[in-house]
């Protein structure tokens, strides 16, 4: 059953976590892990040499004005320039440029004309997208977010001349591009996405397959890995090609992209490879050709497949941590957290994404809620210690006690040296049947808080209460200094106290009681006897019999001490001996001394004078 129990907490604590976890993934926890994977597998790597930008940029704009202002004459001139030396024409040329408009009838055509003639323009259309209500193949009525709602296409008579891409850049919602569609079915037929276009252009130059990566989603999506960070990529400018600047040999087999670079146009999007930066549009097609060409595309892994194996880990975590030290459950955390990052790249590198902070987290979580589990369970041990020793021990040993790690409080006792006190209250029953019972309670309490208080000043252990005696143990539960002469001098601060509460009683009831007490030492077995339920914590053994009997043998105001007292404190006390003297239970008499003064100096007993 405790097997099933705890098999159950795991479960629920897993789950309760990834579920949660999960669910933050694609909100704001969600934003944090992409960037997160964008920092570990982003890493700037530009290896293709035939990938270049004509730039639409600021010193174009300069000398040909704004783009909508323009012939066409001006994109057919540089389209010419660049085929018109044979065995150094360009593989693709595609223009991230969506001319959809005619412009003047003169222009258009030769646009369209020149660009037939070369045979490898690619030019740029636009899907709008909006979403509808669609019944799927089983019947159902699901949302499609991707729904074409209208298309913005090339003019016709250059429509004809050329092979068209969409040019629609996906941006996530965190507002970083990483992913890019590679196709959509329309109409019956499927269109490339400019970038998709460019490549099975350029490979098909060259009389090679395109071989397009696997993807996902209503609109075919696939993550790519960037090149190169904004600037990345050889860029001229266009007016430097138009006039001769640059020449147009450089571009031969290459792939040439030709789109807007300047701030004006408003074509720029924040990369993943560079946060808070921005790259223009057509140098994130750059990127996306050259992942294409390279292989290094990814698809996100199964989200179901993830929770299974991160959840069962997240379980054996839990299982292992519970039977570890907090040391070696912080150093298995940062081992697994590391291994995690390592799997991330290593599943990155072979086209797979996966959550980079999910896992950690939840470890982390996970590791929290023990730390602060055992933090509560330590609390309420250690409370739970202390309510009992509280009862029976002096507040210094309680305090040591509060701040020991290792105290346990288990049944059974160890082998101890003690001395052992038992005082009890002489004529105590003779007087309480002349008093009033609240009488009575007054003067126990009174003799009993003064036998209480003396034994926790000596930093003595208070065992119990029989009745109107009272025993105490020094050295237990924990080693004591000089317990023997704290034992003694904890005997005579109670026989001082008496005398003092005897007149206070004496004057009010016209009734005075006083101590007999016994002190010995030796070993004894000191521990917590009883059950689970039920225990007390006390001293058990002959040493404990020999001083309840020195105390039966004491007179009013007498104090006893054993021979072995006597020898461990006999420089700082003055003494009568008595003599052996027989006591219940034992064979042989024991040689006791009557305690006649207690101090720090020097003394010679009286059976030394004598």
């Amino acid at each position: 059953m405790e097997y099933l129990s705890k098999l159950k907490t795991v479960a629920v604590t897993a789950a309760v976590i990834l579920v949660s976890f999960a669910l933050l993934y694609f909100g704001t926890a969600g934003f944090a892990d992409m960037g997160i994977s964008d920092r570990l597998n982003q890493r700037e790597s530009v290896t293709n040499k035939k990938i270049y930008i004509i730039g639409i940029d600021d010193k174009t704009l300069e000398q040909y004005g704004p783009v909508n202002t323009w012939s066409r004459e001006v994109p057919a001139k540089l389209v010419s320039l660049l085929n018109d030396t044979d065995g150094a024409r360009p593989a693709v040329i595609g223009f991230d440029v969506i001319y959809s408009e005619e412009a003047d009838r003169e222009g258009d055509d030769t646009f369209a004309r020149v660009c037939g003639e070369a045979g490898n323009v690619v030019a740029a259309m636009s899907f709008s997208f909006k979403e509808r209500p669609e019944q799927g193949a089983d019947g159902r009525i699901v949302y499609n977010p991707y729904h074409v709602d209208y298309v913005i296409e090339p003019y016709d008579r250059l429509k004809n001349e050329v092979i068209c891409g969409f040019a629609n850049t996906f941006v996530d919602s965190d507002g970083y591009v990483r992913q890019a569609m590679a196709y959509l079915d329309y109409e019956g037929k499927r269109a490339y996405s400019l970038s998709a276009q460019v490549y099975k252009s350029y490979r098909e130059s060259r009389g090679e397959e395109a071989v397009f990566p696997a993807v996902y989603g209503r609109n075919n999506r696939f993550y790519f890995t960037y090149s190169g960070k904004p600037g990345g990529y050889s860029v001229v400018s266009m007016a430097d090609v138009l006039d001769g600047t640059v020449d147009p040999a450089i571009f031969r087999d290459a792939v040439v992209l030709v789109g807007a670079y300047a701030v004006g146009m408003q074509d720029a999007y924040m990369p993943a490879i560079a946060h808070n930066s921005q790259m223009y549009g057509v140098e994130i097609h750059a990127n996306i050709i050259e992942a294409l060409l390279e292989g290094r595309t990814q698809l996100p892994v199964s989200p179901l497949l993830y929770a299974l194996a991160a959840a069962l880990l997240c379980g054996v975590f839990y299982v292992c941590s519970e039977k570890m030290r907090m040391l070696y459950s912080t150093i298995l955390l940062a081992a697994l957290i590391v291994l995690d990052f390592v799997f991330v790249k290593v599943m990155y590198g072979n086209g797979w994404i996966v959550p980079t902070i999910l896992l950690p987290v939840c470890l982390l979580v996970i590791w929290l809620v023990q730390m602060v589990r055992r933090y509560l369970a330590e609390i309420m041990r250690r409370r739970r210690v202390i309510n009992v020793f509280k009862q029976y021990v002096a507040p210094q040993v309680v305090d040591k006690i509060s701040k020991d790690r290792d105290f346990e409080l288990v049944i059974g006792g160890e082998n101890r040296h003690i001395a052992v006190l038992f005082v009890d209250i002489r004529g105590f029953t003779t007087m309480s049947e002349s008093l009033k019972p609240e009488e009575v309670v007054e003067i126990l309490n009174e003799y009993l808080g003064l036998t209480t208080q003396a034994i926790f000043d000596n930093g003595g252990t208070l065992d119990k209460f029989v009745g109107d005696a009272t025993m105490a143990v020094f050295n237990a539960p924990f080693d004591l200094d000089d317990y023997i002469f704290r034992a003694v001098a904890t005997a005579w601060d109670m026989q001082a106290g008496a005398d003092r509460i005897a007149e206070k009683f004496h004057e009010r009831y016209g009734k005075s009681v006083s101590f007999g007490i016994g002190v010995n030492c030796g070993n004894a077995v000191v521990g917590n006897i009883g059950c689970d339920f039920r225990m007390d914590y006390t001293a058990i053994g002959d040493t404990v019999n020999t001083a309840a009997r020195l105390e039966s043998n004491a007179k009013p105001g007498q104090i006893l001490i054993s021979k072995e007292v006597y020898e461990a404190v006999k420089d700082r006390v003055l003494v009568t001996p008595i003599g052996e003297i027989p006591l219940k239970g034992k064979s042989n008499g024991v040689f006791v001394y009557q305690v006649d003064s207690v101090g720090n100096a020097e003394s010679t007993s009286k059976a030394q004078q004598s």
